[in-house]
This record gives C-alpha cells, sequence and structure tokens, in this order.
C-alpha cells in the first residue's frame, strides 16, 4: 500500500497505482480536469462544489498504469455528492471512467472496489446512469457490469443538444449491507442538469437560466 492509495502489478514491467489526488500536490490539477480532452481551468462551479465536497470525506483517485493516466472515480458522502440524491450512510458516485486503449483490464472494477474498501461504513453506493444518450459516459450497461442495479428512471429530453431525442436517466444502487434503505432521488432537481463538472453529460453552463432538461 502506497501513500495514496494501492498499487499491483501486471507482469514484470507494467504496475497498476490508484492513488487520491485529495492527498498530497502532483496531481491536484485533476481536481478541475478529468481525462476528456478539454483544457485545463479553474471555474466557479467547480470551486464552489471542492469548497464544500472536501470538507465531508470527498474522494477523487486516479489510475495509473505504468506511468500513463488511464482512469479516474469521484466520489462522496449523499450529503455533498454531485447529485440531487440522498441517504443515510450512502457514498455518491459522481463519476467513472476508464480510457479506452485500457479497456478490457478490470481497471473499472478495480476503482469501484477502491472505492467500497476505502468507504467501509457506508451501508452502499449510488450513481446515475443513462440510457440511449449519444455520450458514451454512464452508460447503463456499464454500471450494471461495475455491479450496480437500477432501482428508478426518468425519461427525458436536453434543451440544447439532440433536442428531439429522449433519453432515460436511471438511478442505480449498489448496497454493502444487509437491510440498507435505497437511497431517494429528486427527480425535479435533477432535471436542472449537474454543475459540478463541465464534462458531464448532464452539465448546466453557468450561464443557463433553468432547467436544462425537461421530464418526458
Amino acid at each position: 500500500m502506497g501513500p495514496y492509495g494501492h498499487e499491483c502489478c501486471f507482469g514484470s514491467l507494467q504496475q497498476v497505482r490508484i492513488i487520491d489526488v485529495t492527498k498530497g500536490r502532483r496531481y491536484v490539477k485533476f481536481l478541475y480536469k478529468c481525462l476528456a480532452p478539454i483544457p485545463f481551468r479553474q471555474y466557479r462551479s467547480r470551486e464552489e462544489y471542492l469548497e464544500r465536497a472536501t470538507l465531508e470525506s470527498f474522494h477523487k483517485k486516479l489510475l495509473i498504469f505504468d506511468g500513463d493516466v488511464v482512469g479516474q472515480i469521484e466520489y462522496a458522502p449523499a450529503r455533498v455528492s454531485g447529485y440531487p440524491i440522498s441517504g443515510n450512510d450512502v457514498v455518491l458516485m459522481n463519476c467513472i471512467w476508464v480510457l479506452k486503449r485500457a479497456k478490457g483490464r478490470g481497471f473499472g472494477r478495480m476503482l469501484v472496489e477502491d472505492m467500497v474498501q476505502s468507504e467501509r461504513n457506508a451501508t452502499g453506493f449510488a450513481t446515475i446512469a443513462l440510457e440511449n444518450h449519444w455520450s458514451p459516459w454512464f452508460k447503463k450497461g456499464q454500471m450494471e457490469k461495475l455491479g450496480f442495479k437500477p432501482i428508478d428512471k426518468i425519461n427525458v429530453k436536453h434543451k440544447t443538444k439532440h433536442k428531439e431525442q429522449v433519453f432515460s436517466i436511471w438511478l442505480m444502487w449498489m448496497p454493502t449491507k444487509e437491510n440498507a434503505k435505497q437511497p431517494k432521488w429528486d427527480k425535479k432537481k435533477l432535471l436542472e442538469g449537474v454543475t459540478f463538472c463541465l464534462a458531464h453529460p448532464l452539465y448546466r453552463p453557468q450561464t443557463w437560466k433553468g432547467n436544462i432538461l425537461e421530464m418526458k
């Protein structure tokens, strides 16, 4: 176990490390930057989110494979998550992402297992998933492979992108304790979109007024 996470080996030359960017300064830019090919910049909505969340057991971790950052996961207690989802002792996974070139090695599962191990007092873990959405991220099938189960959904349209396409947002749940109570979500609040990450498929720009999604 290293100072920021754990490491293991694939063969004699390939090494995997998971590090927490909230501990130490080397990878601090990843608090504002994800793996999307978007130029690094700090922005107000993210700063406001981090100011709240980093005081409440927020974590963002990177998976480094053979010296290259190829995966990430971000999570926090429900009370300071990026989604309008609530639950007693529930941890919300804001996002998870493994680059295409690193697929097929079980890195997504490794990131989820690291999250679960680091939050042993949680009764379960929740997140969202998308179905029939144009983005390659947050796909429902991917979340199910990681151990999450769908428990509710809403059908929506985006007001500025692919306006005629109806897609589903699913509430996903992975209990880790017996008799864990399922989380609840505020569907109306979710229609506003999210502001904690500008690369998120449901991101609402700071200049947009009102809901970015509409219920169908």
